[in-house]
């Protein structure tokens, strides 16, 4: 179990990043690919992945990236430096700027379980051409791996922040920890997270924590190890149906959602649509539209089975948020 131990200046520090992180979302993507789940909402994503690694004549350079991200257990913290939260090409400056006492200390610790290409032993020197090489490798893969598919990562994140919004409006930073049961429970300034793989505790020591929703985590949340390091949580998100590249996702949703689309005509259905652009409850919308809470109910299952909405339970209510076709259809 991992409890991390909030002060009050903590609690007033702790926030949830402001979009999915391609950094981290790169990184456990290579978790993904490499271990043996069978979750049917990634496993279309891993035969194409795999598929076009094969084909691709770029991926014996991705062999020390791929080592340095075994399926299970620990993976350097200097790949997923902090800076990621402003973006992909400042998480991978910051890669390249890692110290090299940094380095060798987290590829040290790596070797002790697995076995790595010898080109690691540059990187753990620091040399910058290793560093340089290593970033190189990230690039090629997120083109190949991440980019086609980063709207419905975006989509399924956004959606995990309009519920944490709803919790931190409704209960403050307090209500915004609880928010994040069952995988974690928060009790007398101690978030505990149950599944963690061994028994750890992390002071924040008054600088807060960075929750991160991340759509490749797996189902146990993700803590660094050097508690020196700004403190980050990420956790998994509702993976909203799963991956499918951007342009075959037009497609898809264009002929599955067909019949489901035809249903939607009608001014009632728009409006909740529209009522849940920022997220809504099923008895807000009620209200908002002036019908009965099973005629928004109703509307909104529709608006569900055609693809356009998610619906989350928090405890007694239904939130509603608007899936990439619902907000394009929106915008439109």
């Amino acid at each position: 179990m991992l409890k991390i131990h909030f002060s009050g200046e903590d609690v007033l520090r702790t926030r949830v990043a402001p979009a999915a992180d391609p950094v981290w979302e790169l990184v456990l993507s290579l978790h993904v690919l490499q271990g043996r789940t069978r979750d049917p909402l990634t496993a279309n994503w891993r035969r194409s992945v795999a598929r076009d690694l094969r084909q691709d004549s770029a991926s014996e350079q991705l062999r020390l990236l791929f080592a340095l991200n075994p399926p299970r257990g620990y993976f350097p913290d200097f790949l997923t430096p902090y800076a990621s939260v402003d973006g992909f090409e400042a998480g991978l400056d910051a890669l390249r700027r890692t110290p090299a006492e940094l380095l060798h200390r987290d590829l040290s610790m790596l070797a002790t379980e697995n076995q790595l290409p010898s080109s690691a032993a540059a990187l753990a020197r620091g040399e910058a051409a290793a560093l340089a090489h290593l970033a190189e490798s990230m690039e090629q893969y997120r083109s190949l791996a991440i980019s086609p598919y980063w709207g419905r990562i975006q989509a399924a994140v956004a959606a995990d922040r309009t519920r944490r919004a709803r919790a931190l409006l409704d209960g403050g930073v307090e209500g915004l920890l609880n928010s994040l049961r069952p995988a974690m429970r928060w009790e007398s300034g101690v978030l505990e997270v149950r599944s963690y793989p061994h028994s750890r505790e992390l002071h924040l020591d008054g600088r807060g924590l960075l929750l991160v929703p991340s759509f490749f985590c797996a189902a146990t949340p993700v803590a660094l190890l050097d508690p020196a390091l700004p403190p980050v949580l990420v956790y998994p998100v509702d993976r909203l149906g799963g991956l499918v590249p951007a342009d075959a996702g037009a497609a898809s949703a264009s002929g599955a959602a067909r019949d489901s689309l035809a249903a939607l005509l009608g001014r009632t259905r728009a409006a909740v649509l529209q009522a849940s652009d920022e997220g809504c409850t099923t008895g807000e919308v009620a209200r908002r539209l002036n019908i009965s809470p099973a005629a928004a109910s109703q509307h909104a299952t529709v608006l569900r089975n055609a693809g356009l909405l998610v619906s989350h339970r928090e405890r007694n209510s239904v939130l509603h948020t608007l899936t990439p076709l619902g907000r394009a259809m929106l915008d439109a």
